[in-house]
């Protein structure tokens, strides 16, 4: 019986050159990126699976630089999006423009036509720009004038979102950012970290003159996003994987009623499919040819914080999703 893809044997060596890449990835972020393991962790999860990851935090946490640093490192073209609420559809996708000398339009692509692009503020942006956005991430193409341009390989979108201002912004409806890959929440740097942004600072590390040499061509991405499709993913860890989704649709069945309470809706078919792509990432990542269950648990806040819907009693009472999850990840025996 012929052997799928997914299935096919990982050779020794091609699996350290997989590996290669993504430790000349991870030093040329770490030069520029103080701590923040987790969200390069996301990024690299993102860029190897073609999946795309969206940020929450507070302004000034290095997501800017790490999205450029991650960019420069593979020679990948780097876009930023400042979305504001009369940011229009064709600002990202781009547009046709009328040439009057000789009466003919030509198409100018948007920011969105880049490998790796920074949408800063998504939740700024009117609900007819964000669909235009989920739109490009999700057919990897846009259309301009009735022709479809399709967007450069490896796809990368990180959207951010600021939560601290709610005044003018558009929320982001649960069913879009179900198209998010990952969700990851950034924390403030321990004094150390901060104190060594500090230092790089005043040594011109982030000054265009020290910018460090690419570590790594799109070609290379490309062959190593080949390899992590090829990650062995047991069929016991599948099984785990649904079964963690599907506590989440019934979770009066399985843990704390008080707990289960909160949640109106839960994770979708997506979330079964995002955990068996991310997970391949990370197992490479770590050095392995295969998915563990501990790789499972790594990523199950960022996969379903976002995609889990509590209503608004947990909203009232202060209760963070992350603690539903946990309870859910403790429900489902681990393989």
């Amino acid at each position: 019986m012929q052997q799928t893809r997914a299935a096919a044997r990982i050779e020794p060596a091609e699996l350290a050159r997989a590996q290669q890449v993504a430790a000349n990835i991870t030093r040329s972020f770490e030069t520029k990126v103080v701590g923040q393991s987790r969200l390069r962790e996301s990024l690299l999860v993102g860029l190897l699976t073609g999946g795309h990851v969206l940020l929450e935090s507070v302004p000034g946490l290095a997501k800017t630089t790490a999205a450029q640093t991650v960019a420069e490192a593979v020679s990948g073209d780097f876009r930023r999006i400042q979305c504001t609420p009369d940011l229009l559809p064709s600002d990202i996708v781009g547009t046709q423009v009328y040439d009057a000398s000789t009466g003919t339009f030509s198409t100018q692509l948007g920011p969105v036509h880049a490998n790796i692009v920074l949408l800063d503020e998504i939740n700024r942006s009117s609900a007819k720009t964000q669909s235009a956005m989920l739109e490009a991430m999700q057919e990897r193409q846009t259309s301009i004038g009735g022709r479809d341009y399709p967007l450069p390989a490896p796809f990368l979108v990180l959207a951010t979102q600021n939560p601290i201002e709610q005044e003018g912004t558009y929320q982001l409806p649960e069913a879009q950012m179900d198209r998010f890959m990952l969700k990851d929440v950034l924390d403030y740097p321990t004094p150390a970290e901060e104190a060594e942004i500090i230092r790089r600072i005043d040594a011109g590390v982030y000054s265009k003159e020290q910018a460090p040499p690419a570590a790594a061509s799109l070609t290379a991405v490309a062959a190593v996003q080949d390899t992590v499709r090829r990650i062995y993913l047991d069929p016991a860890i599948v099984n785990y994987i649904v079964g963690l989704v599907f506590v989440t649709r019934n979770a009066a069945q399985y843990i704390d009623p008080r707990l289960a309470g909160y949640i109106e809706f839960g994770a979708s078919p997506r979330a079964s499919i995002a955990f068996s792509q991310a997970v391949r990432a990370r197992a490479l990542l770590e050095g392995r040819d295969h998915v563990i269950p501990e790789d499972v648990k790594a990523l199950a806040h960022r996969i379903l914080r976002h995609r889990l819907i509590l209503g608004f009693d947990a909203v009232a009472e202060q209760v963070p999703v992350e603690t539903v999850i946990d309870a859910v990840v403790n429900a489902v025996q681990t393989p």
